[in-house]
């Protein structure tokens, strides 16, 4: 059961990643936190690279390191963009619709259609969904999905999860063409270096926000990179269904640390909210193998 303590180390680890995010934000823009993410994941994990050495690069690598690195860039400055903006457990879980997006791409893009199971846990996911603003529900049956959307922070969470369902066929691409550790470093590597003008152009004081931020700034890195050199151990002792499926209670962490540490209200809901979806990723994951 190794894989699973792994696991759960990812998914906590992503959690305090976000809860770094969200601290870091009181003191630096969006910008500066959203380019140091991807910054000091690099660096942390250069020295397990350094450790197992550069593999053999297929064709394709350069092709999916240009395309993944822009649509990542994107991607995390909207995550981060949304964290700020937003409650951390409300918009966190929402990143749990990742699959949800990759079954309605799926039939459009290579013809292929979701198991039965799968389509239970794309229910899940709707539920969870709509729990998460269930306070609302008094405003009418759709009010509670009408609130997300009428959320800034909601929607830019939204786009990621759909950049997300996009970037992850890149990814397999990537990692076909190089391997895991040097696949995920090069990416955070590049996506740092894409984000840097955006730095330059839209922040302010850029060394005084480094300087006068640096712990958490620094954490996002550290627990990132432990939660990426976790999964990738993970991955290689069990099926990959299993380990996204394990991984996603992040969203539930996310949840409790909104309430313990932001003082953030409609803890029941959220976590109840949180919950569903995390089983609904599990019934998609489980649909995969059969």
């Amino acid at each position: 059961m190794l894989w699973l303590i792994l696991t759960l180390v990812t998914a906590f680890s992503e959690s305090l990643r976000d809860v770094s995010n969200k601290k870091s934000l009181q003191a630096s823009d969006a910008y500066v936190v959203a380019w140091s993410l991807n910054a000091t994941t690099a660096v942390f994990l250069l020295p397990g690279l350094v450790w197992v050495g550069i593999p053999e690069l297929g064709e394709g690598f350069v092709r999916a390191l240009i395309a993944g690195s822009l649509l990542n860039a994107i991607a995390y400055l909207l995550f981060v963009k949304a964290i700020q903006l937003s409650d951390l457990s409300k918009v966190a879980p929402l990143t749990t619709l990742t699959p949800l997006f990759l079954l309605g791409t799926s039939p459009l893009l290579v013809g292929e259609f979701p198991h039965p199971l799968g389509i239970v846990g794309i229910l899940c996911i709707v539920v969870g969904a709509y729990l998460l603003n269930f306070s609302v529900r008094h405003r009418g049956y759709f009010a509670p999905l009408w609130a997300l959307w009428e959320d800034t922070g909601a929607k830019l969470m939204l786009t990621v999860a759909f950049l997300w369902s996009l970037t992850s066929n890149i990814d397999k691409i990537g990692l076909q063409n190089s391997s895991p550790l040097f696949w995920v470093t090069a990416i955070y590597a590049i996506n740092a270096v894409v984000l840097f003008p955006l730095v330059l152009v839209k922040s302010k004081r850029v060394i005084l926000q480094l300087q006068g931020n640096g712990v958490p700034l620094l954490a996002i890195g550290f627990f990132n990179a432990i939660a990426l050199t976790c999964q990738m151990t993970a991955l290689s002792l069990t099926l990959v269904a299993y380990v996204i499926s394990v991984k996603r209670t992040s969203a539930v962490f996310s949840v409790l640390w909104g309430k313990l540490l932001f003082r953030e209200v409609g803890l029941k809901e959220r976590l109840s909210g949180a919950v569903v979806m995390v089983v609904g990723v599990a019934f998609i994951a489980l649909s995969e193998k059969l």
